[in-house]
This record gives structure tokens, sequence and C-alpha cells, in this order.
């Protein structure tokens, strides 16, 4: 039984003993169990893991350092390098926090920093984003007192429509914010390219893309920030947690100060007077020599990770490359399976010069076919269904009043809200249950068509 396995344990004197212990508990908790169609659950995401993970946990606890410190500096070093460097010929730093809603409210409010000058953002300024997405991509926009500026999508790739941007810009739009949705990048070339000739700042919302890549360089290097997410339904999973990336060491102290409560201090924690000039420095009106811990330069939050969440997100990224190649086989074999079904659904279509590590596969259903059928007999068979997250944001209740400028008639979005939805490739599947899917949705079709 699992639970005789810690019987004992005050005896034990190392961590190599522990671990052995953990890797048992590991064995026999979390057996795999057979896959039964149409009984056993196909889960759109989760997390996938070994002892490994749990044994680095363990180890954040018996350090007894629970607040961000040896692991959470080695996945930031370790991280940053596999992102490698970027179109602009840089590494980018990675500042973790507690979510990816976290890294997205970071990452856009490092842009009002007075610390940029005549570049930073004001309240009233715009932001170009799309409605058909997540709302903690669209919620730090107007939680900044910045005004969204909506354009439609692409049925297919599911992302921003490109050709619709330069239209879209006016006097007041200084900044683009937008997610590589579902893991498919959006037009980077194109959208950077607008975004460096008129000197606005690029956001990338990675959340559920880091581990894809365009003209063979990874998301995330392309824009001025960029954000991951480590929820256990994304790539990598802490937990929790998520982080802000940035080829900028500015922008990095902007990030992390925002992070930390909006403290002046870049002082690691549980270090002192990095800077050599704790108790020597002017700060406004306050008296010179104010201990620089206590001195704020933004109005900040308390965004922090701890060690527990890193010391997973070290164990997961041993695992990256396989989950992605999991990932990139998963969806090739379902959308093989159901391409001859085309007639009922558009399928997911990867961005021109882009490899994505995908989310999820969308699917779009065509006239004569009702979603909320298609769902209902998915989820009858134990297949689990996503929409696409919010639909038309401007359609929820959350943001039925908001500040906004609407660029066109979002048809597609509105097409989104109403005929989209998606399933899951993540790594935890395994052929025997993408067959079982795409046999279920050939049984579907076989029932509209007759």
């Amino acid at each position: 039984m699992v639970r005789e396995i810690f019987r004992g344990v005050t005896d034990v004197t190392s961590r190599e003993e522990i671990h052995t212990l953990v890797e048992r508990y590991h064995d026999e908790a979390f057996v795999p169990k057979p896959f039964v169609p149409g009984v056993s659950s196909v889960p759109v995401s989760g997390k996938v893991f070994d002892a490994d993970e749990m044994q680095m946990l363990v180890d954040a606890v018996l350090d007894g350092w629970w607040t961000a410190g040896r692991f959470a500096e080695q996945f930031e070093r370790d991280f940053a390098a596999w992102f490698g460097r970027g179109p602009d010929g840089w590494s980018r730093h990675v500042s973790l926090c507690n979510s990816g809603s976290s890294a997205n409210l970071l990452a856009v409010s490092a842009l009002t920093s007075p610390q940029l000058g005549t570049r930073a953002l004001l309240p009233g300024d715009e932001v170009l984003t799309v409605a058909a997405g997540f709302p903690t991509t669209l919620n730090p926009i107007l939680q900044n007192g910045l005004v969204p500026v909506f354009v439609d999508v692409e049925l297919g790739t599911y992302n921003v429509d490109a050709g619709k941007i330069e239209a879209a810009f006016g006097p007041k739009t200084k900044a683009i914010v937008l997610a590589h949705t579902l893991g498919n990048p959006f037009d980077l070339m194109t959208i950077r390219f607008l975004a460096r000739q008129r000197e606005m700042w690029l956001v990338e919302d990675c959340c559920d893309a880091y581990g894809s890549t365009y003209d063979g360089l990874k998301v995330g290097t392309f824009g001025d920030l960029a954000t991951c997410s480590f929820y256990p339904a994304h790539m990598l999973t802490g937990g929790e947690a998520g982080c802000v990336l940035t080829a900028s060491s500015k922008m990095q102290k902007i990030v992390e100060s925002f992070c930390s409560w909006g403290r002046s201090c870049y002082c690691a924690t549980g270090k002192d007077n990095t800077c050599g000039k704790r108790f020597e420095q002017q700060f406004g009106e306050l008296p010179f020599g104010y201990d620089h811990k206590y001195v704020t330069a933004h109005i900040g939050y308390n965004l922090k990770t701890t060690d527990f969440q890193a010391a997973i997100l070290c164990a997961q990224l041993k695992k990256f490359p396989m989950f992605i190649e999991r990932r990139k086989r998963n969806f090739r074999r379902l959308r093989d399976g159901l391409r001859d079904l085309e007639l009922f659904f558009v399928l997911p279509q990867a961005s021109p010069r882009s490899d994505p590590a995908w989310f999820g596969f969308p699917l779009t259903c065509r006239e004569g076919v009702e979603r909320r059928d298609l769902i209902r007999f998915l989820e009858e068979r134990k297949i689990a269904t996503r929409l696409l997250f919010g639909g038309n944001l401007l359609r929820q209740p959350a943001y039925k009043d908001i500040s906004k400028r609407v660029v066109g008639d979002l048809k597609n979005t509105d097409t989104v809200m109403n005929q989209t939805f998606w399933v899951g490739v993540y790594p935890g599947l395994t052929d025997v249950m993408i067959d079982y899917m795409i046999d279920v949705f050939h049984q579907f079709a076989k029932r509209v068509a007759s």
C-alpha cells in the first residue's frame, strides 16, 4: 500500500533515501490505467510528470527556502538558454511570476513605467488586440486604463487578420498585444515590421505557444515582451506560475519591480545591497539615504512565485523536447484522420512560415453541423471539448461597457463564438486515444450525412 511507504521515515537521514521513497510512492500511486474507449476519458489537456518532478519538489521543501531561490534562478537561466537568440540577435531574460495571467499583467504594466520616458503608455492610449481569445490577454489593457482596438481574426489559423492591422492604427495607438492562438504563431513578420516602423510596443502572449517556431526562431523572441504560463494545461507545468521574457535589461528591472510590490530595489530575495548604494541615494522627497529596499518606483503588486513551482519546472524542462514532439505528432495524426471530413469542418491551418507546437486542435463547424450537437456527442463518449476561450469577448457580460474601438464587424470572431471548439493534442494522449477520437468524429459525420 502506498501509505505504508513512508512508515518509519523519521529514521531517514539523507536526501537520497528520501528520493528512493518518493520514487516508490510515485510508481505505486500513479500507475497508468488502461484506456477503454467510451469509458475512459480523453482530456483536452493535463500534466505529464514522473517521479523526477516529485523528487525536485521535495528537494525544495527540504531546503527550507520557500520563496524564490536556487530552483527559480536555475529555471530562469535554463529557460532563457532554451529560447536562444531572437531575430534581433539578442538573448532573452526570464522573470518568473505566479501565473501566466500575472505575466500578461506585468508585461502591459511595464509599458506604463515612467522610466520609459516619452514611450511610456498613458491612460487613454490605444492597444491593438483581438476579441477572439482568453480574457487575461485583454484584461491588463483595461486594468491599466488603456483602450483596446479590436481587429478580426482569420478562420483556420484563428489569429489576427494581419491584412487589417495597418488600417486599424490611429494617432493614439501605441502598442500591439496578441496571443499565438492555441500555439499557432500569428504573422510575426508583418506585425513586427509594422510595430517597428511606428515605434509601437509588441507583446507576444505565448501562454499557449512556447515551443512553436516562426522562421525557425522560437515565438517569444520577436516582441519587446513575451509571456508564458505554467498552469497544468500548458506546455510545461509548475502547478501554477508564469514568466515574462524581454531582451532589455532595463525592461526586465521594470517587470520585476511591478512583480515585487513596485519597489525600486532589485536585490534578489534574501539578498541586500546589490547596488552597493543601499543607504547612499536620493529618491524624490525621501530623506537622503532612505533604505533602497523600501523605495517604491511603481504602483505594483506581489506576483512572485515560489521555489516549489520552480523546482517542478526544472524537472519539466528536461522533458520539453519530448512534449513538443508529442503535441506535433498528435496534431498530425488527428488532422490526417479527419482530412476526409472537410465537408463538415474547417480544419486548422498552421500559419505560413510557422511550425506550431499545438496547444489544441481547433475545428469550426460548417453550415449544417450544429456545434452543440457535436459537442454533446463527443462528451457523451468521454471526449472532452473546449470552446475557443471567450469567443467574442465583446459579447461577454464583463466587457459590455468598456471603452474600446472596433475595426470592422468582427464577423469571423462571431463565427468563432458560434461555431468553433477544440479538442486535445497534449502529450498524455496516446495513439489509441487519438484513433478513438477520429472514429467518433466519423460516427457523427455519418449521422449528419444520413
